[in-house]
């Protein structure tokens, strides 16, 4: 047994535990009918008789076990950390007795958590970054237009086209398609294809005599595969002028020169990367501290935090219009494996937890009501939204001070 683990024993006596059968009697002779009897209104001795006192027990626990947990919690001043074990000892007609193991927070004794030696890099913008995001940007609001009489399909362009396909002169299944819009050079299509739509006009065709890569489906992979192939259409991206006017759709209302948008565009970049290496550099001081620190996690924390983790999941598929038990159909995951992946990301939350709240004990580290509410204001200012209705979301007023809290023990931990 840990250090944290503290086990409790519980006795109900007679006068308490009669009270509790009772109860479970009322409520399970509603749904009873004796002969002899209307339903429900059988004597308790009757019901006895026929059942059998045993057939109560379940139901008065259920009754004894809250009050009991609160009793123990209030008597000795526990603070439980997860779900406590429950076990009962005795449980017959005279009295029942309870034992709870309660498991609290684990010892921590920090090893260094702020000299950590962790070399944060400088974010720096190559030439080429700069240029990829400016024709990224040209690219998200390009014009799509139709191209003239006669053009010819060429790389970029989107291909309007009807194709069918045919594996040993049988027509394939899944490979037929009409006004199909194929952009050129997307790899949509298997090598090959896209290629030999260059150079046709509206209203060519062409017959394709391809392959199927060995990386495809096995009932498919490395056969022949004859495509026949109809343009119908053919549209072009017409990617907008470096002038002011794209520098405007673009909210740079200061921007005025190609410069100072290039300039605009790195700025953007280097805060992306900025950010970016924050959240690496946060991750490796965490991750360096609790290696120094000493801590001793019980199996049950760990479980408590990857069932947290499993809710917070069903919650996000929930919002995509999934239940768990569909992820769990198409994805050919069980509970178990879910649970047995989420266990190391589990474990390193719960030690970066009782590191900050280790860190920001021994550092006396401390939120005023005002300064928490200050925090609060300027939080539902940000999301649109009244301060009691963030209040609401995030429980208390207490939620956000232990947030501020564990920011200001992470600030310790990255040496500012």
């Amino acid at each position: 047994m840990k250090k944290n683990e503290i086990v409790k024993e519980i006795k109900i006596e007679k006068q308490e535990w009669e009270k509790c059968l009772d109860t479970a009697f009322k409520k399970k002779n509603k749904d009873v009918k004796i002969d002899g009897f209307r339903k429900g209104a059988a004597p308790k001795e009757i019901y006895i008789k026929k059942f059998g006192i045993e057939s109560l027990y379940m139901d008065a626990l259920d009754s004894a076990v809250d009050s009991c947990y609160k009793k123990v919690l209030e008597e000795n001043k526990i603070v439980p950390v997860c779900e406590p074990k429950l076990n009962v000892k005795t449980i017959n007609e005279k009295e029942c007795v309870l034992e709870f193991t309660f498991i609290t927070a684990p010892e921590v004794t920090l090893g260094e958590y702020k000299n950590l030696k962790i070399k944060k890099p400088e974010a720096k913008v190559s030439k080429e970054e700069l240029e990829s995001e400016i024709a990224s940007l040209r690219n998200k609001y390009a014009e799509i237009k139709v191209k003239e009489e006669n053009s010819k399909v060429e790389k970029g362009d989107t291909a309007i086209i009807d194709f069918k396909g045919y594996v040993d002169n049988v027509e394939l299944e899944g490979g037929t398609g009409e006004n199909y819009p194929l952009e050129i050079g997307s790899n949509t299509f298997i090598p090959g294809f896209e290629d030999g739509l260059i150079g046709l006009k509206v209203g060519e065709t062409k017959e394709l005599n391809l392959k199927f890569p060995e990386n495809y489906t096995e009932d498919l992979k490395n056969k022949k595969v004859k495509f026949n192939v109809k343009v119908n259409e053919i549209k072009t991206r017409i990617l907008p002028e470096l002038n002011e006017e794209f520098y405007l759709d673009l909210g740079y209302t200061d921007v005025k020169t190609k410069e100072e948008f290039e300039k605009k565009v790195e700025e953007s970049i280097k805060a992306r990367k900025e950010a970016s290496i924050e959240d690496e550099y946060i991750e490796n001081c965490l991750a360096k501290a609790s290696e120094n620190m000493k801590i001793d996690i019980n199996e049950e924390i760990i479980d408590d935090e990857v069932h947290r983790m499993i809710h917070q999941f069903e919650q996000q598929l929930s919002m995509q219009g999934l239940k768990l038990e569909q992820y769990y159909e198409f994805s050919g995951m069980t509970h178990e494996k879910l649970h047995e992946q989420m266990e190391p990301e589990a474990t390193k939350r719960v030690k970066y937890r009782y590191l900050l709240e280790k860190v920001a004990d021994v550092e006396k580290i401390e939120i005023s009501d005002a300064e928490a509410d200050k925090q609060a204001t300027e939080m539902a200012n940000n999301y649109g939204i009244s301060k009691e209705e963030l209040l609401k979301a995030y429980g208390s007023l207490d939620v956000v001070k232990y947030d501020m809290k564990m920011h200001k023990a992470i600030e310790i931990v990255k040496g500012n």
